[in-house]
């Protein structure tokens, strides 16, 4: 089961990047792993996947500590300023980071280790209120600002998530006024490469918008066991 579901998922990346004039090669696969086991994850590697996305702090520390190969790690869920410690050590990747508040904690944390860690912005590109991220340009710019001037952080990106819609025009705008942010920036002088947007319903838009990174769990591993 799940090798068939990559298959179907590569086949559908391969097929909007043909679509839209795209390399694969530009995309990284994030398979999000929430709440599966980890005796999945370790299938989901020998099937050839390498970049696990988890939403809780604690949850993605175990599962690092617990599979001994050499996979990157993104935490992808909104993230508390207390909850940094469990993941420094394991995540190359924060795509959530929506405060100076949580940034300073990064930096502070990824120093005591001696480590530079990678992070995106989030950004709320929707009107919906269960979506965090920063709202305003102004609140981006005055983050980046922020974290240039921090050793222990880089700021490689940009994250968000579309509205929960069928509504395509709607989910394309979220996306392509976030590849829109991201010139702005880097017509600044800024060197942000990285654009992680889209997930199961919508990640084929995402593709043709721009996007870099794909954040994929239910198409991986089918629906989630919440209990």
């Amino acid at each position: 089961m799940l090798e068939k579901n990559i298959k179907i998922v590569w086949d559908k990346i391969s097929n909007a990047c043909f679509k839209c004039g795209r390399n694969v090669s530009e995309l990284r696969l994030i398979a999000v792993s929430k709440t599966q086991p980890s005796d999945l994850i370790l299938e989901a590697i020998k099937l050839g996947l390498n970049n696990f996305g988890e939403n809780k702090a604690q949850e993605l520390k175990q599962k690092a500590e617990q599979i001994n190969f050499d996979v990157i790690w993104h935490f992808i869920g909104h993230l508390q300023t207390n909850k940094v410690k469990y993941i420094i050590n394991h995540a190359e990747f924060i795509h959530s980071v929506d405060s100076i508040k949580l940034a300073e904690e990064i930096n502070s944390k990824a120093e005591k280790i001696n480590k530079r860690q990678k992070i995106l912005l989030e950004v709320k590109t929707s009107e919906e209120e269960s979506k965090f991220g920063l709202q305003s340009e102004n609140d981006v710019f005055n983050l980046l600002e922020f974290c240039k001037s921090k050793a222990n952080i880089e700021v490689v990106g940009l994250m968000t998530m579309a509205p929960f819609t069928d509504n395509e025009k709607i989910i394309r705008k979220s996306f392509s006024s976030l590849r829109l942010l991201k010139e702005k920036i880097n017509s600044f002088g800024y060197n942000l490469t990285e654009l992680s947007m889209g997930m199961t319903n919508d990640f084929e838009i995402a593709i043709e918008e721009g996007s870099t990174m794909l954040r994929i769990g239910t198409a991986i591993f089918g629906e989630r066991n919440y209990n």
